[in-house]
């Protein structure tokens, strides 16, 4: 099992890292302490599901990285998209939709 947390200990502080937060400030965006964040990734701390939830959410993680690291398949840009669409609003996605839909009809220019 510690392998386990020092995977995802290792996820944790990689995707905190390429947020550019700091562990202060990534306890406080999840409510739990300093910490709490440090034990996590650096000595392969259990976090309970309900930090678990909010770190993938707050860090943009996937699940699956998490759960099946076997499959060691990068997570893809377009997985990455759809979650952090998920997060968005209607109206967000209505625009982004727009956005695409615009890009996707613009004549392509090298």
């Amino acid at each position: 099992m510690h392998n386990i947390e020092n995977r995802l200990g290792a996820l944790v502080k990689v995707a905190r890292l390429n947020r550019g937060l700091t562990q202060e400030q990534l306890a406080e965006k999840i409510g739990i302490g300093l910490r709490h964040i440090m034990g996590i990734e650096n000595e392969g701390k259990s976090p309970s599901y309900e930090v678990l939830y909010s770190l993938i959410r707050e860090l943009n993680l996937s699940a699956d990285s998490i759960f099946y690291p076997e499959t060691r398949s990068e997570d893809s840009k377009l997985q990455y998209l759809t979650r952090l669409l998920g997060q968005c609003s209607e109206r967000d996605v209505r625009a982004v939709t727009a956005l695409t839909e615009a890009f996707l009809a613009a004549p392509e220019k090298e």
